[in-house]
């Protein structure tokens, strides 16, 4: 019997960019900021762990490794770097820029999964990497215009659809995975 953690990395996904949608919906800012930290932390310990295990011993064939695996180690560790900057108060655009990188990758790797028919819903998957890449390909611009409610508005909905596409994809994986036998 093959054991993967895909789930959980899904589960865990899901609330990373839902805790993002909100902290950017409400400004990024303010007396409150430094509570975030443990969520981010939570966040990135998981998808680091989980990306790295996934990346170096291979529960899976080798595209899903590479998408799933290394997607969530970068994701991770941006996370795990917002809780630091967060709880330590740093200014956020260096990760920012780290998350452009990061996205940009998200987004070469959502192309591929659809082009080459990869996951069970390539078309979902697909466009869940490609949002995901979308919201750090533009995170240097929402952190540098911080300010502007409307920009705001608009990348808290990106990612609470990002959100909502990993909840949607971890309920099927939950539902198929629990029935294997």
């Amino acid at each position: 019997m093959m054991i993967d953690y895909v789930t959980l990395m899904l589960a865990n996904m899901t609330a990373g960019f839902f805790l993002l949608g909100i902290f950017v919906y409400q400004g990024m800012e303010g007396e409150e900021r430094t509570s975030w930290a443990p969520a981010f932390g939570i966040c990135g310990l998981v998808a680091t762990a989980c990306g790295f295990m996934m990346t170096f011993k291979w529960p899976l064939p080798v595209p899903f490794n590479m998408a799933f695996g290394e997607t969530s180690v970068l994701l991770g560790v941006l996370l795990l770097g917002t809780a630091w900057a967060i709880a330590k108060g740093w200014e956020l655009m260096p990760l920012a820029v780290y998350g452009l990188f990061a996205g940009a990758v998200a987004i070469l790797l959502g192309v591929r999964i659809i082009e080459l028919n990869l996951t069970q819903n390539p078309i979902l998957s697909g466009v869940g990497f490609i949002l995901s890449g979308a919201a750090g390909v533009c995170a240097p611009v929402v952190v540098w215009q911080s300010e502007q409610k409307g920009l705001r508005v608009i990348a808290s909905m990106v990612l609470f659809a990002v959100s909502a596409i990993w909840a949607y994809t971890c309920v099927l994986a939950y539902w198929a995975h629990i029935a294997a036998k």
